[in-house]
């Protein structure tokens, strides 16, 4: 009896079950306090594990299920709802690096619709996400210009455009285009890297910038319009984000180290850049150092 005394404090029905609300040491060092069910922790409850993680929120019959906030040991969060101990419909992940997602999960994962803020460089995701990957129709927005246009993979793929504060629009596509090694690993197993290239096809102005042109200057005019931005559109910003670590827990007396990644590494970061006029096939690392003149 002073081994229960000791593991549990609180409320019990008829049975001797947990049943109402109690304080329990579980054996690994976990502590829960809380409302409990017929033996089992439902309700609102408070779950502190013993690596500095803690749940502050809802269970049904001991698992996660409802509101919820979880605090990771690395200082990350989630807020939002639960389902069978996972994070399953609308949230919000804080990460460490301070950037956040706020939008649809699904079994753990973000799923469906849902914007990712990069705090490093002020730029976001605004779109589709399948499976934690950023995918379909979405638009990514920086500090001057945006890009509008399908992804996979993380990647921009097919038709879309640039859309500047400047006032004008750069319409294209992004090539999928495999890359290989260096001759001095031809003798191995060839390594193929896909990247995606911008090939710009045309530059229109944006139709609510129009009203704004001079009245006396009529557009058929101006042969220089498809120049402008060339010499003032912004080059796409290189999203560096470091990589994250979402450490997640067994509810049921352990604790299981998990990953829920940050959406880019310094490894793996989205790098498409623009063509502003050249209209040939121009990967990111060769655009990277023009477009950063071309900002200045």
């Amino acid at each position: 009896m002073d081994y229960w005394k000791k593991e549990y404090e609180g409320e019990r029905n008829e049975a001797g079950e947990r049943h109402g609300h109690g304080k329990a040491r579980l054996p690994n060092g976990d502590i829960y306090e809380g409302n409990y069910e017929h033996g089992k922790r439902h309700g609102q409850g408070i779950y502190k594990f013993k690596n500095g993680a803690r749940y502050i929120g809802e269970y049904v019959r001991n698992q996660k299920h409802g509101q919820g906030t979880f605090i990771y040991p690395d200082g990350s969060r989630y807020e939002g709802e639960w389902a069978d101990d996972l994070r399953h419909g609308h949230g919000v992940y804080y990460y460490i690096n301070n950037d956040t997602y706020t939008g649809e999960w699904f079994a753990h994962q973000r799923h469906g619709q849902g914007t990712y803020f990069y705090a490093e460089t002020g730029s976001k995701y605004v779109g589709t996400w399948v499976n934690g990957q950023q995918e379909g129709a979405a638009e990514l927005i920086h500090l001057n210009h945006r890009y509008q246009g399908k992804f996979l993979n993380k990647n921009p793929v097919g038709p879309g455009k640039y859309v500047f504060d400047i006032g004008c629009e750069q319409h294209g596509e992004y090539r999928l285009t495999d890359v290989e090694r260096g001759e001095e690993e031809e003798e191995e197993e060839t390594l193929i890297t896909v990247i995606p290239k911008w090939k710009a096809t045309k530059i229109t102005e944006l139709a609510l910038w129009t009203p704004t042109l001079p009245q006396e200057q009529p557009a058929a005019d101006r042969p220089g319009q498809e120049e402008a931005p060339g010499a003032e559109g912004g080059g796409e910003m290189v999203e560096e984000v470091q990589p994250l670590t979402d450490v997640s827990e067994g509810e049921l007396e352990s604790t299981r180290p998990g990953d829920e990644e940050g959406d880019a590494s310094r490894e793996d970061r989205e790098e498409f850049q623009y063509d502003s006029l050249d209209q040939g096939n121009i990967s990111f690392e060769e655009e990277e150092g023009r477009q950063s003149e071309l900002l200045e």
